[in-house]
């Protein structure tokens, strides 16, 4: 693996599945069913942090009154779970990972989603035994673009930031592997594609496109 980067930290949602649209259709269809409509300019403000206020907050306000949240939220999660299960992995991931477990590359997963959501949706799939590590957000005090959850997954994988890459799929997910030190490779997803990831080290359109010697190519670059 003399070729390639020292570890490499995946996002999840987003970039493992698209769950990042199911979030968001489940989402508005329950502000479709009170009239009122859930914008996705505003949702992909949201998209790799939980530093938002919930959909409800922001329901409730639009409508100026309380909604049943003991009803509509956890019809809303079912309703999420069952969208993210139909979803197949997003182009490449499951070669990527294999490609860099072949190459004997330590692999964790840095998510700002709770731990039964990201390990539930990878032992689904047979690939929770491919992560040395799984940090997710109920373990920090702040979520991404905070480099709490990247600086945790590199302790726990005993590498340093600066030799690790983190594939993500959110702005805020590449400030905070920006920000831990790391290097950062962009895979827009279906509701990031168009933002701005000029800070990103590497952009490309899928995980297709990355590979051992790619991500170590990252790593290597003058960053000057």
């Amino acid at each position: 693996m003399s070729d390639g980067p020292s570890a490499v930290v995946f996002d999840f949602d987003g970039l493992v599945l698209d769950t990042e649209y199911c979030e968001y259709s489940t989402a508005a269809a329950v502000f479709a069913d009170h009239g009122e409509d859930l914008s996705l300019d505003l949702w992909r403000t949201f998209i790799g942090t939980t530093d938002h206020p919930h959909w409800a907050d922001i329901l409730e306000d639009r409508l100026g009154h309380a909604v049943d949240r003991a009803v509509l939220v956890p019809q809303r999660h079912l309703a999420n779970w069952a969208c993210a299960r139909s979803l197949d992995l997003l182009p490449g991931v499951g070669e990527l990972i294999a490609a860099l477990g072949a190459a004997g590359v330590p692999l964790a997963v840095a998510s700002s989603s709770p731990a039964e959501w990201v390990t539930g949706h990878l032992s689904e799939r047979g690939l929770l035994d491919a992560f040395v590590a799984v940090c997710t957000g109920d373990e920090v005090l702040h979520t991404k673009p905070d480099p709490a959850l990247y600086r945790l997954a590199c302790e726990r994988l005993g590498v340093d930031p600066a030799g690790a890459v983190a594939v993500e799929d959110s702005v805020h997910g590449v400030t905070a592997a920006g920000a831990a030190g790391m290097r950062a490779v962009a895979v827009p997803s279906s509701l990031t594609a168009g933002m701005d990831f000029s800070h990103a080290d590497l952009v490309v359109a899928s995980c297709r496109e990355l590979s051992p010697a790619v991500l170590g190519a990252v790593v290597a670059a003058d960053r000057s």
